[in-house]
């Protein structure tokens, strides 16, 4: 992935051994990310109290990537993630929560 994130579409960025990820809550996506872990407001709430699993996060991640390979299994992208870290990670968060809760 070459372009930047779009702020103007709640995008965010998180970066990966080989290069970049591609994150846009669109509303399917988000509907996707809540049949899975429950309502959103709830997820956002566990995050502020520093609740938030790590798998929670990671689900939040992949249903808003944008660069659907085929190839990348779950588990692979989940690996792919973790080996960056948490603090790698972080900043995509926040923008993926607040966008959650502004929206646009």
């Amino acid at each position: 992935m070459n372009r930047p994130a779009n702020a103007l579409r709640g995008e965010a960025m998180v970066a990966v051994e080989g290069g970049h990820i591609l994150l846009r809550p669109t509303f399917a996506a988000l509907v996707a990310c809540e049949d899975e872990l429950g309502p959103l407001f709830a997820l956002v709430e566990r995050a502020a109290a520093g609740g938030l699993k790590l798998s929670e996060m990671v689900s939040l991640f992949w249903h808003c990537r944008t660069d659907t390979d085929a190839g990348v299994t779950r588990a692979e992208f989940s690996e792919r993630l973790t080996q960056e870290g948490l603090a790698a990670m972080t900043p995509a968060l926040k923008i993926l929560l607040g966008q959650i809760l502004s929206g646009r």
